[in-house]
């Protein structure tokens, strides 16, 4: 899905009006809706792919794979502008303040899915990671015309939302959307950290943020797709942040995801195994500090790795924030 329009094509006369063309009151057309021509990597044709329609299905699939590849490596040249924006998230919801993403198209839509898998994987407060999408909620399943060119829109929309303190985190392939750039803009005028994650280390916006991540992912194997490559790494950066945030703030013991929510049958497995990883117990002795914690893996993992009673454990994260190994260092005190 392309993020930009990069060419509008004449209006042919006579005849119905094309796609992307504006309608006068009687249903002529009138003019072309504004056209950009996008100086972004992701615009440019990707020589490695010319002729993909003529490729077999295993030629086809060798060149996306082979372009994917390279995508992992553009985001380890990201990652000291990606720890400098975790270090203002966690010093941010330490605050009490939020972190917003705001996105337009397949980067807003990643945005969302991202604060929205928070909560099950890590028990995340609601109201920790906001995501706006231009267009609204309509937007997540299709197309909404020229959300994404309302930079009015993304300014008001962060002046109701965002407060001083926040981080607003502007999620753009091209690094120019207006909707995302009105939103950082009013962002930052309101007090807010800002920071704007892209696939064009040119982009002209670079200079108006607190920290810019441009990922250098170049042209996609489907021109201007970016949908492919550019997404790819805006999905492994969000991935890297969001859980590097939720690591820092105590929501992970070694690498055991000792918040969870168990919605399901299998993750109250999970939190059995859980336990039984984390303290060599049974599953027996797993399930009964469950039950007896009422289900609060947190506290039963704090009891049985302490030896004391649930009730302590409760009282001792309560004076950690909830850190397993403050909790535990207290207990031992």
């Amino acid at each position: 899905m392309t993020a930009e329009p990069t060419r509008l094509d004449p209006i042919p006369a006579p005849g119905p009006a094309p796609a992307g063309t504006e309608l006068g009151a009687a249903g002529g057309a009138e003019r072309p809706r504004a056209a950009v021509r996008v100086a972004a990597p992701t615009e440019r044709s990707n020589p490695t792919s010319a002729d993909l329609d003529l490729m077999s299905t295993r030629e086809v699939l060798r060149v996306i794979n082979e372009a994917d590849s390279r995508v992992p490596v553009a985001v380890a040249a990201v990652h000291d502008e990606v720890v400098t924006a975790v270090e203002l998230a966690v010093t941010a919801l330490r605050a009490g303040h939020r972190v917003h993403y705001f996105g337009a198209g397949t980067s807003g839509r990643l945005g969302v899915l991202d604060a929205a898998e928070l909560s099950p994987t890590f028990n995340s407060p609601d109201h920790w990671f906001r995501a706006h999408l231009a267009g609204g909620p309509d937007a997540m399943w299709r197309p909404v015309e020229d959300a994404e060119d309302d930079a009015p829109a993304g300014h008001a929309e962060a002046q109701s939302a965002v407060r001083a303190g926040d981080l607003v985190v502007g999620l753009a392939a091209s690094g120019r959307t207006p909707y995302v750039l009105g939103a950082l803009r009013a962002a930052r005028a309101l007090g807010a950290s800002t920071v704007l994650l892209c696939a064009n280390p040119g982009a002209p916006a670079a200079g108006e943020v607190d920290v810019f991540i441009g990922i250098d992912t170049g042209p996609e194997v489907v021109t201007g797709s970016t949908r492919m490559k550019a997404a790819t790494a805006q999905k492994l950066v969000l991935n890297a942040f969001s859980t590097a945030v939720m690591v820092r703030l105590g929501r992970v013991y070694s690498n055991l995801m000792i918040d969870m929510v168990a919605t399901n049958a299998k993750l109250r497995g999970r939190m059995i195994s859980i336990l039984i990883e984390a303290t060599g117990c049974t599953e027996d002795v797993a399930e009964q500090a469950l039950t007896e914690a009422d289900g609060d893996l947190k506290a039963a993992l704090v009891s049985l790795v302490s030896g004391a009673g649930v009730e302590d454990a409760r009282a001792a994260l309560a004076r950690s924030a909830h850190r397993v190994r403050d909790a535990l260092a207290l207990l031992a005190s």
